[in-house]
């Protein structure tokens, strides 16, 4: 079932009331400050950016007094403009209703019951607020992101691909016979083993991959226009490309395999809770069937 299916198809009206891929160093930005969605980040680089409650918006703001597609932020040399997309609940630039206008350095926007900052790429608090989107959604350890900003792209990622059509395949991945390492070694030797596959790791991801740290040892990719047959291929040369790297623990040299389980998306797996139960499904078939192997749902 499309997320459409199960969307009101009307905005509540709101009565108004005065009242985060890795982001590109200085890029100008829109930061959630009031509202559903506290925290969200969205940068203006090349693209404009849609906000809105429809999942494939660039901010995706999930309260009924938000429009599916509310407003986009876009940016022409060195100036940023906003423009409402017909809303119900007017598009409000520091409490003034707009159709379009040009944005200055901490102008507040109002979309529907959220405000969102407006922070320019020249302004000494975009480093900032770039260093608080980093904690919030990469884990400490491996640099890669955490989990709760993965499930959210996630479920942005699964709504493109039903709406268009499009393939897309979980991989969960889960390192080897790991407790051992950790009882033995200790956490900090085990610690710079998830260092050093994670860093392998993103050396195989696309641009278009999201890749993430998960649980303890277990990390995810997703992998937007990729079929299964694509996907089965990035796995496999992960898997070998660890195989061969060379980790020295207690004075010795030893080698560390991974298994790998995939899905792609389907009839039966057409939300985030499916599809990853499916892949997750498919790595226990493959941690049974002896380790060191990548198994498909």
């Amino acid at each position: 079932m499309s997320p459409t299916d199960v969307e009101p198809v009307t905005t509540q009206l709101t009565l108004f009331t005065p009242g985060p891929r890795r982001p590109a160093p200085r890029s100008a930005c829109v930061v959630v400050i009031h509202g559903e969605g506290l925290g969200r980040r969205a940068d203006i680089e090349e693209k404009p950016v849609i906000v809105g409650r429809s999942q494939e918006a660039d901010l995706h703001i999930p309260h009924m007094s938000v429009s599916r597609q509310h407003c986009e932020i876009w940016r022409v040399g060195d100036i940023y403009r906003i423009r409402d997309l017909g809303a119900t609940n007017r598009t409000r630039v520091n409490d003034r209703p707009v159709e379009e206008i040009a944005l200055d350095d901490g102008d507040h926007i109002t979309i529907g019951e959220t405000i969102l900052k407006f922070i320019s790429h020249s302004s000494v608090e975009a480093r900032y607020h770039e260093e608080v989107y980093q904690l919030a959604t990469h884990d400490a350890l491996t640099e890669l992101y955490n989990r709760r900003h993965f499930v959210e792209q996630v479920d942005k990622e699964i709504a493109r691909s039903l709406r268009h059509g499009r393939p897309l395949v979980m991989c969960i991945i889960d390192v080897d016979l790991f407790k051992p390492i950790n009882d033995q070694y200790g956490h900090v030797a085990g610690d710079g083993v998830l260092r050093r596959l994670a860093q392998e790791l993103r050396a195989w991801v696309r641009d278009e991959d999201i890749a993430a740290r998960i649980g303890g040892e277990e990390f995810a990719v997703l992998l937007p226009e990729s079929d299964l047959a694509a996907a089965r291929a990035f796995a496999e040369r992960v898997r070998a490309a660890i195989g061969e790297l060379r980790f020295t623990l207690g004075g010795e040299e030893r080698r560390i395999t991974i298994s790998a389980g995939l899905a792609d998306l389907a009839m039966d797996r057409s939300d985030r809770s499916t599809l990853m139960k499916a892949a997750d499904a498919a790595l226990y078939r493959a941690k049974e069937s002896g380790r060191n192997r990548v198994c498909a749902y």
